[in-house]
């Protein structure tokens, strides 16, 4: 498996409300961390978007939490796109420990691009493509899978 380059790399303030009783971030409040990579990525990355008629939604979301966050900590969420479909991507963002560069949580996205106005999945613009693939650096396309008899 590639390596994966974060590009994208959005530093995180904690607040208080983000510490459990446990002195450390619970685990739910990564997934606002991530939220903010993703919003922060697309909003510098992808270009002309009209956020009130295209949406981008998750549609599959998992995370590995290796580390724990402790409020004195000073971490970043780190996003890359990895893989480019028709109407789907996926995402890699990370959670790091900006002294240390220590990973604290791991997750895997799947996002698709999503009509607001008619309620429905759409395809990624060729310019949405061409923006990722040119600020990550590679081609991300899906290769289509020949059918073999």
């Amino acid at each position: 498996m590639e390596e994966i380059t974060y590009k994208h790399t959005l530093p995180i303030q904690l607040r208080f409300n983000d510490i459990d009783k446990f002195g450390h971030v619970n685990n739910t409040v990564y997934f606002s961390f991530y939220d903010l990579g993703k919003t922060e990525y697309f909003a510098s990355v992808c270009p002309h978007v009209n956020w009130e008629k295209e949406g981008i939604v998750v549609v599959h979301i998992e995370a590995d939490f290796l580390a724990q966050i402790r409020a004195t900590d000073n971490v970043a969420v780190q996003t890359a796109v990895t893989e480019i479909g028709t109407k789907s991507f996926h995402l890699m963002q990370r959670v790091i420990d900006t002294k240390s560069d220590e990973i604290k949580c791991v997750c895997r996205s799947v996002m698709v691009t999503y009509n607001l106005e008619k309620h429905e999945s759409m395809a990624l613009t060729e310019e949405w493509i061409n923006a990722i693939c040119l600020y990550e650096g590679k081609d991300l396309k899906r290769k289509k899978r020949e059918l073999s008899l």
